[in-house]
């Protein structure tokens, strides 16, 4: 679906896949787009302050020193524009994690998957905005302040990768890098009514350095539609020794295993994991709306869930993990600038008990079964990504679901748990405009690697639901 009032650049307005095309044919050039996209940025960041470190003269260098040789490569973005998450170090970029400890920071060098996106023809042309350190699902922080939902700039654009999904949706870049624990992908990309995939871990690179071995926390691809987000992954994908959990690249790329398919596929529903999460009655009676919706168009649709009744205290005993192996490697003066929720995360996970870690380990092998199971029958398991619409971005985090009262900050979040515990391929995908005139995201969960296949029945939602959606111009408060 395609705005006729955007009033961005044409160029902005055109897909990824489509606008490399035109690169590969040498049609329109990468400072064409790196033109193109500053313009907009300039327009749009007073309204939504997605992208609030640009870097313009940095990617022009780099689209001078461009090797074409590269050209007929399946993942070669061949000078395309691209945004990196500001937890992601990008030589001689500021690199702030959000933190007031770190605003000034620089890195001499870039993370792995970084060098491995210039080298595919990547641009990177800013760094997008998140919460401090990527926790919460709602993106503000000290040092940039909120990004805003471009759908409606009092809400919640989502988080971690709130930045990377707002700049998308409102055309500032043709693909947006994110990561992903506790919904950071899923989120904004529910909010912002794009495309964000949560990759199988060691897919798209990894943890950093001093947690290589972990797996809860991956990157990922956002984008505008599931070619795009196919596109994307492709760039990202392959071995890479620095990952020791990385993985080859399949043999046929995701884009093309999008382009050919024509899968009609067998979708196990879940509107709330068997009572797991909180769902209000708006998101749940649009998600069923849906599912009628495929089943005409050919998709075979049951309501079944995996038993997740350990699957609470498995995924937050992994956190903690995360969050007490993130403080061991701090520097200095950086902990005494926490908000409030993160410093409780980080003591949550140093109180823990090797009791606390062998039952999450566990937990999460039992709940990895289940899915098998469920996938004998499946193609995918479909829930919502969050149970809410977007509440207000003065909101912290939300409070009350469905009636039920939310104790803690990651309790509106429960949905995305699964797929980071079991190590599962996971994505949202706008299926259409809900209440109020906002985007609603459904997420898929794959098989285990499966990410080809879990793109196929996305691009089967996303065409059934009338996508993709964007880019849009930034709409105020009714």
């Amino acid at each position: 679906m395609v705005d006729e009032s955007f009033s961005g650049p044409e160029l902005c307005q055109l897909e990824a896949h489509k606008v490399v095309e035109l690169l590969k044919k040498r049609e329109i050039s990468p400072d064409d787009l790196i033109d193109a996209a500053r313009a907009r940025v300039e327009i749009v960041e007073p309204h939504i302050n997605a992208m609030p470190t640009v870097c313009w003269d940095r990617a022009k260098t780099a689209s001078s020193h461009l090797d074409h040789g590269s050209a007929d490569h399946p993942a070669w973005l061949g000078g395309l524009p691209i945004g990196i998450k500001d937890l992601t170090p990008v030589k001689g970029v500021r690199t702030t994690f959000g933190t007031k400890g770190l605003a000034d920071f620089i890195p001499e060098g870039s993370d792995p998957l970084v060098e491995r996106l210039e080298e595919r023809g990547g641009l990177v042309v800013g760094k997008t905005n998140t919460p401090e350190f990527g926790a919460g699902g709602n993106t503000f922080n000290d040092v940039f302040g909120p990004t805003l939902n471009p759908w409606n700039t009092a809400l919640n654009a989502g988080g971690s990768s709130g930045g990377a999904a707002a700049s998308l949706a409102t055309g500032e870049v043709w693909l947006s890098h994110g990561s992903d624990h506790g919904g950071s992908l899923r989120t904004p990309a529910a909010y912002c009514g794009i495309v964000g995939l949560r990759p199988s871990p060691g897919r798209a690179g990894g943890s950093s350095p001093d947690a290589a071995f972990m797996t809860e926390g991956v990157q990922g691809p956002m984008a505008r539609s599931v070619m795009d987000c196919a596109l994307f992954l492709d760039a990202m994908a392959g071995f890479e020794p620095r990952f020791p959990i990385s993985f080859p690249a399949p043999e046929v790329s995701f884009l093309q295993a999008v382009r050919t398919s024509d899968i009609r596929p067998r979708i196990a529903f879940s509107p709330d994991l068997g009572g797991y999460g909180a769902v209000d009655t708006e998101m749940r009676d649009h998600l069923a709306s849906v599912m009628h919706d495929l089943e005409k168009h050919g998709a075979s649709v049951d309501e079944a869930s995996p038993d997740v009744s350990v699957l609470e205290d498995t995924y937050h005993a992994l956190r903690g993990m995360m969050w007490a192996t993130s403080m061991r490697r701090l520097p200095d003066g950086v902990r005494p600038h926490f908000k409030e929720t993160l410093e409780e995360n980080a003591r949550l996970g140093e109180s823990m008990t090797m009791e606390d870690i062998t039952r999450a380990q566990i937990g999460r092998s039992k709940l990895y079964a289940e899915m098998l199971s469920l996938f004998e029958t499946y193609d995918v398991l479909a829930l919502p990504v969050v149970g809410c619409m977007p509440h207000l971005q003065s909101e912290e985090w939300v409070r009350e679901i469905g009636g039920q009262s939310l104790d803690g900050y990651m309790d509106w979040l429960r949905f995305a748990f699964l797929a980071t515990t079991t190590g599962l391929p996971a994505m949202s995908v706008p299926v259409g405009l809900g209440p109020r005139g906002l985007p609603v995201g459904i997420q898929l969960i794959g098989q285990p690697r499966g990410e080809a296949a879990l793109l196929q029945a996305a691009r089967f939602v996303e065409q059934t639901c009338g996508g993709p959606l964007g880019p849009i111009d930034p709409r105020s408060p009714a």
